[in-house]
Protein backbone atom coordinates (compact mmCIF):
# COMPACT_ATOMS: atom_id res chain seq x y z
CA UNK A 1 0.00 0.00 0.00
CA UNK A 2 1.48 3.34 -1.17
CA UNK A 3 2.12 5.58 2.35
CA UNK A 4 -0.39 8.80 2.01
CA UNK A 5 1.88 12.00 1.81
CA UNK A 6 0.10 14.99 3.94
CA UNK A 7 -1.40 17.84 2.51
CA UNK A 8 0.76 20.91 2.67
CA UNK A 9 -1.93 24.02 3.14
CA UNK A 10 -1.95 27.21 2.03
CA UNK A 11 -2.46 29.79 4.55
CA UNK A 12 -4.65 32.89 2.65
CA UNK A 13 -4.11 36.35 3.71
CA UNK A 14 -7.12 37.47 6.00
CA UNK A 15 -8.81 40.68 5.31
CA UNK A 16 -11.80 42.46 6.33
CA UNK A 17 -13.24 39.02 7.64
CA UNK A 18 -12.51 36.83 4.83
CA UNK A 19 -9.80 34.75 2.97
CA UNK A 20 -8.46 35.85 -0.43
CA UNK A 21 -5.46 34.71 -1.83
CA UNK A 22 -3.12 37.62 -2.66
CA UNK A 23 -3.71 39.53 -5.87
CA UNK A 24 -0.28 38.56 -7.30
CA UNK A 25 -1.15 35.06 -6.88
CA UNK A 26 2.63 34.57 -5.39
CA UNK A 27 3.40 32.35 -2.41
CA UNK A 28 6.40 31.60 -0.11
CA UNK A 29 7.41 28.22 1.22
CA UNK A 30 7.81 28.22 5.18
CA UNK A 31 9.82 25.34 6.38
CA UNK A 32 10.40 23.87 9.82
CA UNK A 33 14.02 24.03 12.04
CA UNK A 34 15.06 20.61 10.37
CA UNK A 35 14.06 22.16 6.46
CA UNK A 36 10.92 19.96 6.03
CA UNK A 37 8.23 22.25 4.05
CA UNK A 38 5.48 22.47 6.36
CA UNK A 39 3.25 25.19 4.64
CA UNK A 40 2.60 27.81 1.95
CA UNK A 41 1.86 31.25 2.72
CA UNK A 42 0.87 34.19 0.13
CA UNK A 43 3.42 36.70 -0.19
CA UNK A 44 1.21 40.24 0.21
CA UNK A 45 1.58 43.00 -2.29
CA UNK A 46 1.06 46.30 -2.45
CA UNK A 47 -2.34 45.99 -3.86
CA UNK A 48 -3.30 43.82 -0.60
CA UNK A 49 -1.82 46.05 1.81
CA UNK A 50 -4.11 48.85 0.42
CA UNK A 51 -7.48 46.26 0.51
CA UNK A 52 -6.64 45.62 3.91
CA UNK A 53 -6.14 49.42 5.07
CA UNK A 54 -9.39 50.06 3.21
CA UNK A 55 -11.45 47.32 5.27
CA UNK A 56 -9.65 48.35 8.14
CA UNK A 57 -11.06 52.19 7.75
CA UNK A 58 -14.43 50.85 7.03
CA UNK A 59 -14.96 48.41 10.25
CA UNK A 60 -13.00 50.88 12.43
CA UNK A 61 -15.61 53.61 13.38
CA UNK A 62 -18.30 50.77 14.51
CA UNK A 63 -15.56 48.65 16.63
CA UNK A 64 -14.52 52.27 18.41
CA UNK A 65 -17.90 52.99 19.15
CA UNK A 66 -18.47 49.94 21.12
CA UNK A 67 -18.93 49.99 24.71
CA UNK A 68 -15.78 49.15 26.45
CA UNK A 69 -17.19 46.62 28.63
CA UNK A 70 -17.72 45.05 25.19
CA UNK A 71 -14.56 45.47 23.76
CA UNK A 72 -13.17 43.69 26.54
CA UNK A 73 -15.96 40.39 26.30
CA UNK A 74 -14.73 40.08 22.84
CA UNK A 75 -10.96 40.32 23.30
CA UNK A 76 -12.12 37.41 26.22
CA UNK A 77 -13.72 35.32 23.41
CA UNK A 78 -10.80 35.88 21.34
CA UNK A 79 -8.89 34.69 23.93
CA UNK A 80 -10.98 31.25 24.63
CA UNK A 81 -10.97 30.54 20.60
CA UNK A 82 -6.98 30.81 20.97
CA UNK A 83 -7.67 28.56 23.56
CA UNK A 84 -9.20 26.04 21.25
CA UNK A 85 -6.24 26.25 18.96
CA UNK A 86 -3.40 25.68 21.25
CA UNK A 87 -2.28 22.73 20.15
CA UNK A 88 -2.14 23.84 16.77
CA UNK A 89 -0.26 26.72 17.54
CA UNK A 90 2.26 25.52 20.05
CA UNK A 91 3.36 22.83 16.93
CA UNK A 92 3.38 26.15 14.42
CA UNK A 93 5.31 27.83 16.58
CA UNK A 94 7.82 24.76 17.47
CA UNK A 95 9.90 24.66 20.59
CA UNK A 96 8.57 26.24 23.85
CA UNK A 97 5.51 26.60 21.65
CA UNK A 98 2.90 25.40 24.37
CA UNK A 99 4.72 28.15 27.41
CA UNK A 100 4.28 30.89 24.22
CA UNK A 101 1.14 30.29 23.75
CA UNK A 102 -0.27 30.26 27.21
CA UNK A 103 1.63 33.45 27.54
CA UNK A 104 0.05 35.44 24.55
CA UNK A 105 -3.95 33.93 26.15
CA UNK A 106 -2.58 36.02 29.15
CA UNK A 107 -1.62 39.00 27.44
CA UNK A 108 -4.43 39.22 25.22
CA UNK A 109 -6.84 38.96 28.72
CA UNK A 110 -4.88 41.49 30.14
CA UNK A 111 -5.96 44.18 27.81
CA UNK A 112 -9.12 43.18 27.63
CA UNK A 113 -9.02 43.92 31.07
CA UNK A 114 -7.65 47.95 30.26
CA UNK A 115 -10.48 48.23 28.01
CA UNK A 116 -13.06 50.09 30.63
CA UNK A 117 -10.51 51.01 33.10
CA UNK A 118 -8.12 52.92 30.86
CA UNK A 119 -10.33 56.08 30.65
CA UNK A 120 -10.93 56.10 34.67
CA UNK A 121 -7.13 56.30 35.06
CA UNK A 122 -5.41 58.14 31.74
CA UNK A 123 -8.77 60.01 31.59
CA UNK A 124 -10.21 62.76 34.23
CA UNK A 125 -12.30 66.25 35.07
CA UNK A 126 -10.39 69.04 35.02
CA UNK A 127 -10.43 71.94 37.29
CA UNK A 128 -11.74 75.21 35.44
CA UNK A 129 -12.25 79.04 36.75
CA UNK A 130 -16.12 79.70 35.14
CA UNK A 131 -19.80 77.58 35.44
CA UNK A 132 -17.93 74.42 33.24
CA UNK A 133 -17.54 70.77 33.34
CA UNK A 134 -14.17 70.05 31.70
CA UNK A 135 -13.91 66.67 31.01
CA UNK A 136 -10.70 65.04 29.04
CA UNK A 137 -11.68 61.32 27.16
CA UNK A 138 -9.20 59.41 25.55
CA UNK A 139 -10.58 58.08 21.51
CA UNK A 140 -9.45 55.68 19.14
CA UNK A 141 -7.05 56.90 16.27
CA UNK A 142 -8.17 54.73 13.66
CA UNK A 143 -6.15 52.38 11.72
CA UNK A 144 -2.83 51.36 12.56
CA UNK A 145 -0.41 49.53 10.83
CA UNK A 146 1.56 46.44 12.59
CA UNK A 147 4.98 44.80 12.26
CA UNK A 148 5.62 41.41 14.06
CA UNK A 149 8.70 40.71 15.00
CA UNK A 150 10.18 36.94 13.54
CA UNK A 151 10.32 36.15 17.52
CA UNK A 152 8.76 35.29 19.32
CA UNK A 153 6.30 34.72 16.31
CA UNK A 154 2.61 34.27 18.54
CA UNK A 155 3.65 36.55 21.26
CA UNK A 156 5.45 39.31 19.68
CA UNK A 157 2.49 39.33 17.37
CA UNK A 158 -0.06 39.48 20.21
CA UNK A 159 1.38 42.06 22.14
CA UNK A 160 1.74 44.57 19.47
CA UNK A 161 -1.93 43.75 18.22
CA UNK A 162 -3.52 43.75 21.86
CA UNK A 163 -3.28 46.89 22.97
CA UNK A 164 -3.86 48.55 19.19
CA UNK A 165 -7.95 47.01 19.03
CA UNK A 166 -8.35 47.28 22.84
CA UNK A 167 -9.08 50.90 22.76
CA UNK A 168 -11.50 51.01 19.28
CA UNK A 169 -8.62 51.21 16.73
CA UNK A 170 -8.29 48.38 13.99
CA UNK A 171 -4.80 47.39 12.13
CA UNK A 172 -3.07 46.01 9.52
CA UNK A 173 -0.60 43.07 10.39
CA UNK A 174 2.76 41.80 8.81
CA UNK A 175 3.15 38.97 10.41
CA UNK A 176 6.75 36.91 11.20
CA UNK A 177 8.60 36.80 8.21
CA UNK A 178 10.55 33.46 9.00
CA UNK A 179 7.81 32.01 10.78
CA UNK A 180 4.33 33.79 9.83
CA UNK A 181 2.24 30.45 10.15
CA UNK A 182 1.19 31.08 13.96
CA UNK A 183 -0.28 34.52 12.61
CA UNK A 184 -2.37 33.37 10.11
CA UNK A 185 -3.68 30.28 12.38
CA UNK A 186 -4.62 33.26 14.87
CA UNK A 187 -6.40 34.78 12.27
CA UNK A 188 -8.53 31.59 11.79
CA UNK A 189 -9.59 31.87 15.30
CA UNK A 190 -10.25 35.64 14.80
CA UNK A 191 -12.64 34.99 12.53
CA UNK A 192 -14.41 32.44 14.63
CA UNK A 193 -14.74 34.86 17.60
CA UNK A 194 -16.66 37.90 17.96
CA UNK A 195 -14.34 40.23 16.87
CA UNK A 196 -15.87 42.12 13.86
CA UNK A 197 -14.15 41.51 10.17
CA UNK A 198 -11.53 43.98 9.06
CA UNK A 199 -10.50 44.85 12.87
CA UNK A 200 -7.56 43.01 12.53
CA UNK A 201 -6.55 42.35 8.74
CA UNK A 202 -3.41 40.02 8.54
CA UNK A 203 -1.33 39.91 5.91
CA UNK A 204 2.15 37.38 5.20
CA UNK A 205 4.93 38.65 3.41
CA UNK A 206 8.75 40.03 3.35
CA UNK A 207 8.84 43.08 5.05
CA UNK A 208 11.80 44.84 2.06
CA UNK A 209 8.95 44.60 0.14
CA UNK A 210 5.82 46.31 2.12
CA UNK A 211 7.72 48.40 4.96
CA UNK A 212 8.33 51.49 2.38
CA UNK A 213 4.34 51.22 1.61
CA UNK A 214 3.04 51.05 5.70
CA UNK A 215 5.20 53.95 6.24
CA UNK A 216 3.86 56.13 3.19
CA UNK A 217 0.29 54.66 3.33
CA UNK A 218 -1.23 57.87 4.49
CA UNK A 219 -4.66 56.57 5.80
CA UNK A 220 -2.40 54.39 8.06
CA UNK A 221 -2.96 56.98 11.63
CA UNK A 222 0.09 55.29 13.11
CA UNK A 223 2.92 52.16 13.00
CA UNK A 224 3.57 49.72 15.96
CA UNK A 225 6.68 47.67 15.17
CA UNK A 226 8.84 45.83 16.64
CA UNK A 227 12.41 43.45 15.82
CA UNK A 228 13.24 45.55 12.62
CA UNK A 229 15.95 45.86 11.20
CA UNK A 230 17.71 49.77 10.99
CA UNK A 231 16.98 50.61 7.76
CA UNK A 232 13.27 49.61 7.97
CA UNK A 233 13.29 51.60 11.08
CA UNK A 234 14.55 54.79 9.11
CA UNK A 235 11.88 53.91 6.47
CA UNK A 236 8.90 53.98 8.79
CA UNK A 237 10.40 57.42 10.23
CA UNK A 238 10.79 59.00 6.86
CA UNK A 239 6.99 57.84 5.67
CA UNK A 240 5.68 59.21 8.84
CA UNK A 241 7.67 62.54 8.44
CA UNK A 242 5.53 62.88 4.76
CA UNK A 243 2.07 62.21 6.71
CA UNK A 244 2.77 62.85 10.03
CA UNK A 245 1.72 59.34 11.55
CA UNK A 246 2.73 58.49 14.91
CA UNK A 247 5.81 55.85 14.80
CA UNK A 248 6.55 53.24 17.96
CA UNK A 249 9.07 51.09 18.05
CA UNK A 250 9.52 48.69 20.43
CA UNK A 251 13.17 48.24 20.70
CA UNK A 252 15.40 45.43 22.73
CA UNK A 253 11.79 43.84 24.62
CA UNK A 254 11.52 41.18 26.32
CA UNK A 255 8.33 39.87 25.31
CA UNK A 256 7.99 37.32 27.88
CA UNK A 257 8.29 39.68 30.68
CA UNK A 258 5.00 41.16 31.72
CA UNK A 259 5.88 43.97 33.08
CA UNK A 260 7.64 45.26 30.55
CA UNK A 261 4.94 44.77 28.06
CA UNK A 262 1.29 45.29 29.68
CA UNK A 263 0.00 48.18 31.55
CA UNK A 264 -1.71 51.42 30.02
CA UNK A 265 1.98 52.74 28.66
CA UNK A 266 1.22 50.31 25.89
CA UNK A 267 -1.82 51.65 24.73
CA UNK A 268 -0.89 55.39 24.81
CA UNK A 269 0.29 55.71 21.63
CA UNK A 270 -2.75 54.72 20.09
CA UNK A 271 -4.96 57.16 21.87
CA UNK A 272 -6.41 60.91 20.86
CA UNK A 273 -7.20 62.81 24.07
CA UNK A 274 -9.99 65.03 23.86
CA UNK A 275 -10.99 67.59 26.31
CA UNK A 276 -15.09 68.44 26.33
CA UNK A 277 -16.23 71.57 28.26
CA UNK A 278 -19.83 71.65 29.06
CA UNK A 279 -22.17 74.30 31.13
CA UNK A 280 -22.81 73.53 34.51
CA UNK A 281 -26.13 73.74 36.00
CA UNK A 282 -26.76 77.06 38.06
Amino acid sequence: MTERLPIIKTYKLAIGGKFPRTESGRTIEVHDSSQNLVAHVCRASRKDLRNAVESANKAQPSWANATAFLRGQVLYRLAEMMEGKRLELAHAIGENGEHEVNAAIDRVIHFAGWTDKYAQIMGGTNPVAGPYHNFTIPFAMGTVGVISPDEPSLLGLISLIAPVIAMGNACVVLASETNPVPAMILSEAIATSDLPGGIVNMLSGQRDELVEHFGSHRDLIGIHAAGISDDHRTTLRLGSADNLKRVTIREDVDFNDDESCEGPNWIDPFVEFKTIWHPSAV
